[in-house]
């Protein structure tokens, strides 16, 4: 009966790897913009680089669950001001 949690945690840690992957893309290209900002502003204040980088993902990813459940575009604007309100999380979208 293991297995199935094994391949459920290989693939949470997969997704997550994925997700830092890509947040750290956004910072280290500058887009968004508010990519590094966030990155930025939560280094200010103390936040670990680490728990700064799940933040993020955690943002990306309820986008991408989002666009995916509703068959449509990423919502740049959304993602920017959720980046933004960090380390206030967002709410899941319904």
């Amino acid at each position: 009966m293991s297995e199935p949690t094994d391949i459920d945690n290989d693939e949470e840690e997969f997704a997550e790897t994925t997700l830092i992957a890509a947040i750290e893309n956004q910072i280290e290209n500058d887009n968004p913009p508010a990519a590094q900002a966030t990155f930025n502003k939560l280094t200010l204040v103390g936040y670990e680089r680490e728990d700064i980088l799940q933040m993020m993902a955690h943002v990306l990813a309820i986008e991408i669950d989002a666009l995916l459940e509703e068959d449509r575009a990423f919502n740049t604007e959304w993602y920017e001001t959720a980046l933004r309100a960090l380390p206030e999380l967002p709410p899941e979208k319904q």
